[in-house]
């Protein structure tokens, strides 16, 4: 007689990629730069190749602007001059609110560009980050007389997320920037009419996120407007996908996991923004 014994398997449970660590033993951190400034030097420095890598870069203009940590009244941006993909965390200029310089950089920053940021930072507790960029389909979003269309997938999740501000020229007045503040009126999502978006984030994750869901919302409004009359979402369906959105909500990572993988797709291919 021949005895058959049972053999119980079990599956292991699949577990996410390990975030990209803060400090690389290849790129060392410099001796006078704290450890929480420079793990946020190189998130930011990840940031702007992410930008770069997506095809949101605009030759050496624009801006993603990031607290420091610890440092009140403190910001991190990227050198004016240099391109999106020569950006890493060693040459990130630390300045104030209303754009000087702290400590040493041998580059300047662009005036035009903080006019808004400093006022935004300085102002909402809540904006760690601040995001601004001229791709296309959201800049034409913004030349729009009605804006954004809340009539697909990704727009419907901003809903109620959106406020405006009209155009004035190139923002290089103090003023401008506590209108542009004023018009935001406590919302995420800024679009300038005429000129370009606006995110604000708690977290650097944060403000990537709406700017990925409102570049998608833009590039398929402007498709879909193209080949005839949008389709209107129904407003409970709106309020519902405002709700349901977890990729905005801190319990389940306020969009880090996706910042994450793109991070390491950007280390698989040239890690020196750790630098």
């Amino acid at each position: 007689m021949t005895t058959t014994t049972a053999t119980a398997t079990t599956t292991a449970t699949p577990t996410a990629p390990a975030p990209a660590p803060a400090e690389d033993p290849r790129f060392p951190r410099p001796a006078h730069i704290a450890p929480a400034e420079w793990a946020a030097r190189v998130q930011l420095a990840a940031a702007y190749r992410i930008f770069d890598r997506l095809g949101w870069a605009e030759l050496i203009y624009n801006h993603i602007s990031l607290r420091v940590p610890g440092e009140p009244g403190h910001f991190l941006l990227n050198p004016f001059g240099l391109h999106y993909s020569e950006v890493c965390a060693a040459n990130l200029v630390k300045v104030d609110v209303r754009g000087n310089t702290v400590g040493h950089s041998a580059w300047p920053i662009n005036p035009a560009g903080f006019t808004f940021h400093g006022a935004i930072h300085e102002t909402l507790a809540d904006a760690h980050c601040v995001m601004h960029v001229h791709t296309t389909a959201t800049m034409a979003v913004c030349c729009l007389e009605d804006g954004l269309s809340f009539t697909n997938f990704y727009a419907a999740q901003l809903h109620g997320k959106v406020a405006y501000h009209d155009f004035e020229g190139i923002t290089v007045h103090l003023e401008e920037g506590r209108r542009i503040l004023a018009s935001a009126a406590g919302k995420p999502v800024l679009l300038l009419r005429n000129h370009g978006p606006v995110t604000i984030g708690f977290s650097l994750a944060n403000a990537f996120g709406l700017m990925w869901l409102l570049t998608r919302a833009c590039e398929v409004q402007m498709a879909s407007q193209a080949m005839g009359r949008l389709r209107p979402i129904a407003p409970a369906v709106l309020q519902a996908c405002v709700r349901d959105s977890l990729n905005f909500n801190p319990k389940f990572g306020a969009g880090q996991d996706a910042f994450d993988a793109l991070q390491r797709l950007v280390d698989r291919d040239d890690p020196s923004y750790r630098g």
